[in-house]
């Protein structure tokens, strides 16, 4: 017996009718899709480990309240 309960036979059958489906060709082409797909991934995420983590400062930030404008009305 093979992976949960599917032997290396049926694997292998499974595998020539996929083949006549697609195409290898086609096969190639999702092959490569895909792993470029997984390489950028691992690409992204090294990089964002590789960042510095920033924490935040209390002396960064300021407590402003807005001012309103006074508009002057003047009567000629």
């Amino acid at each position: 017996m093979g992976f949960g309960g599917i032997s290396i036979w049926q694997l292998a059958i499974v595998l020539v009718i996929v083949i006549l489906l697609f195409g290898t060709k086609r096969l190639k082409g999702v092959g490569s899709d895909l792993g470029e797909a997984i390489k950028g991934f691992r690409k992204s995420i090294n990089t964002d480990e590789d960042k510095p983590n920033h924490e935040h400062k209390s002396a960064d930030t300021l407590d402003v309240e807005p001012q309103r404008k006074q508009e002057s009305h003047t009567k000629d």
